[in-house]
């Protein structure tokens, strides 16, 4: 018996090398079937990377369907902190199934690095190429270039606020969030409170197309005037092999000046 700790300090008792794997968070589904092809068990209905995956699935993220999941029988559930609830991990982990919870990460290394313990802990496997890749192309923290309100969610507005990876992801492209020192890591303005900011210390909206699926028409008609960019909303928060191409495509997406 191999006795691991994840992130949060938990216990995760192996007997060996994960190879039945559940995985209740997207990004970590894509992380393990480019790096240990053949080893997922099952996944969520939004574990949408690779498009190629063909495994059963649990139901979504936040409430996943925890009968399915015991009657795959997996030797690991991969889960996320901020993500998915407390009480379905305590439940795998009465049902005797080993969890391995990964901590909402605030930043690229502290994502990355989450990552390289699992693959190389759970998994017993050598640093994937990609994951070096990442953290190269993800090293430098450019200067700033623009001041941003980032949205997330509408119907209430929820914003990106302190210690947040999608946030840390802007920044190291040049895009500080203007809500980085709120109180709460996605704070909840009203629209009038939101524009207000905006005019004081923005000269950017940044719109994700997840989780909400903001558009050219949802999103900047609600800031007349305002610059504004649609992104992907997986370059922005997914933490993965994404994360290669993600600098690239996001470092396009920004102006190019004020």
């Amino acid at each position: 018996m191999t006795y691991l700790v994840d992130d949060l300090g938990e216990p995760v008792p192996l007997s060996g090398p994960a190879s039945r794997v559940v995985s209740l968070v997207p990004s970590l589904t894509e992380a393990v079937a480019v790096s240990a092809p053949g080893r997922l068990a099952g996944a969520t209905d939004y574990c949408t990377h690779p498009s190629t995956l063909d495994v059963p699935r649990v139901g979504g993220s936040k409430y996943p369907k925890l009968d399915r999941v015991l009657d795959l029988a997996p030797d690991l559930v991969l889960a996320n902190a901020e993500e998915n609830r407390p009480e379905d991990v305590e439940r795998l982990r009465a049902n005797g199934i080993p969890v391995w919870v990964m901590a909402a990460a605030a930043s690229v290394p502290a994502a990355l690095g989450s990552l390289r313990r699992i693959l190389t802990q759970a998994y017993e496997l050598d640093e994937p190429e990609w994951l070096v890749e990442a953290e190269e192309v993800w090293r430098e923290v450019r200067p700033v270039r623009f001041h941003a309100v980032v949205p997330v969610w509408r119907k209430p507005w929820i914003v990106l606020g302190r210690d947040t990876f999608a946030g840390d992801v802007l920044r190291r492209v040049g895009v500080a969030n203007v809500y980085a020192t709120a109180e709460e890591r996605y704070p909840r303005p009203d629209i009038e409170e939101l524009r207000a900011r905006f005019k004081a210390d923005a000269d950017l909206l940044v719109l994700p197309d997840e989780p909400y699926l903001f558009t050219e028409e949802d999103g900047p008609d609600h800031f007349p005037d305002a610059r504004y960019v649609l992104v992907s909303g997986r370059h922005l928060t997914w933490y993965g092999p994404s994360l290669v191409e993600a600098h690239a495509a996001l470092t396009a997406s920004v102006p190019s000046g004020p």
